[in-house]
């Protein structure tokens, strides 16, 4: 287990953003990071756990605590039931399980993080989410001070979001269970319309794994979704704002704003989300009220390829990302009555 003081965070995040820990301390096995989180709560310490730090937003003046960033390994399959290690990186996992002939995650390549995080977020990308597939979450429970086994009915997963992030004080996740699909070397059926034009199938098709995990990491190249050091388009958490899902009657409200802004023929991007639920369009939304691809003339920018990823260009700040952060939301807000909902966890700050 190695700890440094002092230590800086921006390295540890895709945004590269974000000032010193007090602490930090790097656990490569289950116990150690019980120890940590036991000893962070016996003391009163402020614990911030990092995983591949993708979805993470520190500000400038760091974090006065202990930073644990979980750095176990651990992948082990057992015919379609697979077990994942909460440090292990998400995107190579999802590689190994493409290779191995198994389906149900392969839409979900390129995404950056570790696997424990995917829980938390009930990640999701292309028309599959971590939520369907996932069986059991190991745990270690800060309030009972133990370590639990959460079935997935237990886990409260909606849309981005689950019972770890409505209660990101209680559960430290360790591992994660999936119940993945053996169709003979065949994808799961392609549910995204942009994937399956791509792929040149009709949704509801299978295809060669290998297609579509190729597909995907295609598509989110395109926009800048996948990790680069070289592509200041990539230095960001990936889409920074969640998809709003409207009742009937903001939606009916929307929908009115958007004629009247638009004009009569403008049709806001509509997809069912449940009884009385319509989810719509984030990237549309910022688009459409002006702030298009590459908007933003200082060091942190929408991204040039994509209008949901706010960027840090190379020397921004994490202030000047919260100040292009909250113009977005103003904007979206007055041009279409709808607030846009951050996806990344913010530390030491807020929108």
């Amino acid at each position: 287990m190695q700890e440094l003081h002092d230590a800086p965070l921006a390295p540890l995040t895709t945004f590269r953003l974000g000032g010193p820990a007090t602490r930090l301390v790097t656990a490569t096995s289950d116990d150690e990071v019980i120890s940590v989180v036991r000893e962070a709560d016996d003391t009163g310490t402020p614990l911030l756990i990092i995983g591949g730090g993708s979805n993470l937003v520190i500000g400038d003046k760091g974090f006065d605590g202990t930073a644990l960033v979980i750095a176990t390994k651990g992948f082990t399959l057992d015919g379609t039931r697979l077990e994942l290690a909460a440090g292990e990186v998400w995107t190579d996992a999802v590689a190994r399980t493409v290779a191995a002939g198994l389906a149900g995650i392969e839409c979900l390549s390129g995404i950056p993080g570790s696997a424990g995080a995917t829980p938390i977020q009930n990640v999701g990308a292309y028309g599959q989410e971590v939520s369907s597939t996932i069986t059991e979450v190991i745990a270690y429970d800060r309030r009972t001070r133990e370590t639990v086994t959460l079935a997935n009915a237990d886990c409260a997963f909606s849309y981005r979001h689950s019972r770890f992030k409505s209660d990101p004080e209680r559960y430290v996740v360790l591992r994660v269970r999936f119940d993945l699909e053996d169709a003979g070397g065949l994808s799961g059926p392609i549910k995204y319309a942009e994937t399956a034009r791509a792929l040149g199938v009709e949704p509801g098709d299978r295809v060669p794994l290998s297609a579509a995990r190729e597909t995907v990491l295609g598509l989110r190249a395109g926009k800048g979704m996948v990790l680069d050091p070289d592509d200041h388009d990539t230095w960001s958490a990936g889409s920074f704002f969640t998809n709003p899902i409207l009742t009937d009657e903001q939606f009916a409200a929307f929908h009115a704003r958007v004629k009247q802004r638009l004009g009569s023929d403008a049709e806001p991007p509509a997809y069912p989300a449940g009884d009385g639920h319509t989810k719509t369009s984030a990237a549309w939304l910022i688009d459409k009220a002006g702030f298009t691809k590459g908007y933003g003339n200082g060091p942190a920018r929408i991204s040039t390829k994509h209008t949901l990823a706010l960027t840090n260009r190379g020397d921004a700040t994490t202030e000047d990302l919260l100040a292009l952060a909250r113009e977005v939301v103003a904007g979206v807000r007055d041009a279409f009555g709808i607030t846009l909902v951050n996806e990344p966890v913010t530390v030491g700050v807020s929108l």
